[in-house]
């Protein structure tokens, strides 16, 4: 006890006697080397197989790092080729709007100029209508205004604008009208007319004698060649004296005449004045003229009425000429009536429609 106090450490034990092994133990340690062989065995080729593993592992995560790479790789490739697309696309998508934007305003254009150039035709229809009425008015024909008519007809044929069918339709029913109409035939009552006015200095007043006289022999030779017939088979001296009976009888007669007088003032006009007569009924005529190409047919009657009144009132009666100016004015004044020229309010009417663009 004092030696383990003093040196603090235990003794020895004293040795056991080492038994003797027996036959159970040996075959304890043959197992026990077997496992451990077993064991090493197995750890080897878990180390074999984990080494395998661990290769594979590494070839995979090469091979996944190597895809990993490329992938990126694409990525990349495919965000560029992303970002040129949508480059791409932005710049399709401004050319198309701006396209779209010329093709509106071409559209827009056309349109306007197929507007303008309807407004064109409408305008130059309406004006040469409006000039063949003014032309019709003024000769009293309405072979200016059917011409017109027929032309802007087949102007907007050709035009083809289904806008424009309504001033077709419209221009139809009034050359119809027209065709249909009765006017008056101003160049013939104007050549009428004419003629009135050069025969006023040929036409015998009631006061010139030797003028009436001269005037109603011809119609009293009319009737001469039968008594000169009849008096070619007597003697020569019982024609001659035929003659000279003939032609003092004449003389008689001229010398003095027997009439009735319905206005004494007309037998007392003075030589001067019946010039001035005559120029009277010269304008009288001529202002009826001027109103029938004016169109006023009052006013033109009225003219002729005193005119009517002047020959009846001034000039012989009797003679046939004076006869024959008379049956003209009746003429003249029954064939001016009052007849309205057709008015085209149809066409005008769709052609404000169409200039309109309704």
């Amino acid at each position: 006890m004092s030696n383990e106090s003093s040196s603090g450490l235990p003794a020895p034990a004293p040795a056991a006697p080492r038994p003797a092994a027996p036959h159970g133990g040996r075959a304890t340690l043959f197992a026990l080397s077997a496992i451990a062989i077993a064991a090493l065995a197995s750890s080897v080729m878990l180390w074999q197989r984990l080494s395998s593993i661990q290769e594979q592992l590494a070839r995979q995560s090469a091979d996944s790092g190597a895809q990993a790479i490329e992938a990126r790789t694409m990525a990349q490739q495919a965000q560029e080729l992303a970002r040129e697309t949508s480059t791409r696309l932005a710049v399709a998508e401004a050319r198309v709007s701006e396209v779209a934007l010329q093709r509106s305003q071409l559209e827009e254009l056309m349109q306007s100029l197929s507007r303008t150039r309807d407004e064109n035709l409408v305008v130059d229809v309406e004006a040469a209508i409006r000039l063949a009425q003014q032309q019709a008015q003024l000769t009293g024909s309405l072979q200016p205004l059917v011409a017109a008519l027929k032309s802007a007809s087949q102007r907007v044929e050709r035009a083809s604008q289904p806008r424009l069918a309504p001033v077709l339709r419209a221009m139809g029913h009034d050359l119809e009208r027209l065709e249909r109409a009765n006017v008056i035939d101003t160049a013939g009552l104007l050549g009428r007319l004419d003629d009135l006015v050069l025969q006023v200095d040929e036409l015998p007043l009631l006061g010139s004698v030797a003028q009436a006289a001269s005037m109603r022999r011809p119609t009293g030779e009319a009737t001469a060649p039968a008594p000169a017939a009849s008096t070619a088979s007597q003697p020569r001296w019982q024609a001659t004296l035929h003659r000279t009976w003939e032609g003092v009888r004449d003389e008689v007669r001229g010398l003095v005449r027997v009439s009735r007088i319905d206005h004494p003032d007309a037998i007392l006009l003075a030589p001067d004045q019946a010039f001035f007569l005559r120029e009277n009924l010269k304008l009288k005529l001529l202002n009826a003229r001027l109103g029938l190409l004016a169109r006023r047919m009052d006013s033109a009657r009225a003219d002729l009425a005193g005119a009517y009144s002047a020959l009846g009132k001034y000039f012989d009666p009797a003679s046939r000429r004076t006869q024959n100016a008379i049956e003209a004015l009746q003429q003249l004044q029954a064939h001016m009536k009052t007849v309205e020229m057709p008015a085209l309010e149809d066409t005008f009417a769709a052609l404000a429609t169409a200039a309109a663009g309704r």
